[in-house]
């Protein structure tokens, strides 16, 4: 690393837990960003790695860690996890230093204490706004996994976060596979262009089984044991955000991408049917007011569906001159006047990742520090908790409103080691 790495102050602790602010207005200050002209890349040299930390160990955090190793131009020196068997397990898998290694609520800071260019932030959502925050405190490009946050003060933090990354010449993006590929890309360009005319209405869903078997075994011996529920944090409404935040996101992002806007309200109901462990609920269903009259109907699941197709997550958009189409993992079209064929998204899951973490190299490299990824993040995210909230109170909710409330999830985080 060059002398500007070198001689980088370590970050107050202190500081950076303090760094949890928020910020107040209509959603352009809370999803404006201050776009700063690419200057040198500040780091290591051209031709050597950057260093790099993971905060977050668990399954996918080793995956996606896979993925920047394979890349070539990481280096992974340090790693956070509240576990110790999974730091452990971790660092063993990818040579990480054991003094590099670091456990508790407060391990990332720790790592953060270290002389690294990059962090990968992989750590239940409710961490997100406070982890991301604390990684560009203390000068790290920030790579982060969706959702960015579970409530709306957290996605106002992301918003702010975003906007210091840019001021501090520092990257920050957020992963969403989708806005990675190609044949979403140009679909949604050519939708945007007017190729299937003026839209009439739409539909979004995401139906699938639950995914987070392999955590309710947290859960049947004590459910209330704080490091069971924090093992368990997809079947924790706080944790999580709830399955329309954590999961349903993938889907309602796509939706939010089309309509190019906020929603005027939603509509919505939840429940639990099958569940019977954790918190979060096990379906949810809605309808989206956008402006000129455009309605989107919105259902996810996430239990047996006994067969039924279509499944998966998919999102139509219905216009006068023709019919937009896409599928996570599979087809990708415009229907109609204006007919495009696309193509086979089968291997958008990681693929997806590969392509945002070279679009996070690269943009490093070349001192690229206007990260569009994530002003949209902080949008769709906020459209899953519109959604949420509407659920929750059983009542018409309105976006301008949601954005002046200070609607916060609490975490009881009594009888974790800090």
């Amino acid at each position: 690393m060059n002398d500007t790495n070198k001689n980088r102050s370590k970050p107050d602790r202190k500081a950076l837990v303090n760094r949890r602010r928020f910020i107040a207005g209509a959603a352009g200050a809370a999803l404006s960003f201050t776009i700063v002209q690419p200057k040198s890349v500040r780091g290591t040299q051209a031709n050597s790695k950057l260093k790099f930390g993971l905060i977050g160990c668990g399954g996918r955090g080793t995956w996606i860690a896979e993925l920047f190793q394979n890349h070539g131009g990481y280096e992974i020196t340090a790693a956070a996890d509240y576990f110790q068997d999974r730091a452990t397990a971790f660092g063993d898998k990818f040579n990480v230093p054991a003094d590099n290694r670091f456990t508790t609520l407060s391990g990332y800071l720790r790592l953060l204490e270290q002389k690294l260019d990059a962090v990968a932030i992989e750590s239940p959502p409710y961490f997100h706004p406070e982890h991301a925050a604390a990684a560009v405190d203390a000068g790290c490009h920030t790579y982060l996994a969706k959702p960015v946050a579970v409530d709306v003060a957290g996605c106002r933090l992301i918003a702010e976060t975003g906007r210091n990354a840019s001021q501090k010449k520092l990257c920050f993006l957020v992963d969403f596979q989708t806005r990675a590929d190609e044949l979403y890309r140009e679909a949604l360009k050519r939708t945007h262009q007017g190729a299937i005319g003026t839209f009439a209405f739409g539909q979004a869903s995401y139906h699938a089984d639950n995914p987070w078997k392999g955590q309710v075994k947290y859960l049947q011996d004590d459910p209330n044991e704080p490091e069971n529920r924090l093992r368990a944090w997809g079947l924790n409404r706080q944790l999580s955000g709830d399955i329309i935040t954590e999961q349903n996101i993938h889907t309602l992002d796509v939706m939010s991408w089309i309509m190019d806007k906020p929603p005027i309200s939603a509509v919505a109901t939840h429940g639990r049917k099958v569940r019977t462990l954790g918190t979060c609920s096990d379906h949810f269903t809605a309808l989206f007011e956008y402006p000129d009259g455009v309605g989107i109907t919105f259902s996810s699941r996430q239990f047996n569906g006994h067969g039924t197709r279509p499944k998966g997550i998919r999102n139509r958009m219905f216009g006068s001159e023709g019919v937009l189409e896409t599928e996570y993992g599979g087809q990708v079209l415009i229907r109609g006047k204006n007919f495009y064929h696309g193509g086979q998204t089968s291997d958008i899951y990681k693929q997806g990742a590969v392509a945002n973490i070279a679009e996070f190299y690269d943009s490093i490299r070349k001192g690229d520090f206007e990260n569009p990824t994530v002003a949209p993040s902080a949008s769709s995210n906020l459209v899953t908790i519109l959604a949420r909230t509407a659920a929750y109170k059983a009542e018409k909710i309105y976006w301008d409103r949601l954005l002046t409330t200070a609607e916060k999830f609490t975490l009881d985080l009594k009888g974790l080691k800090k």
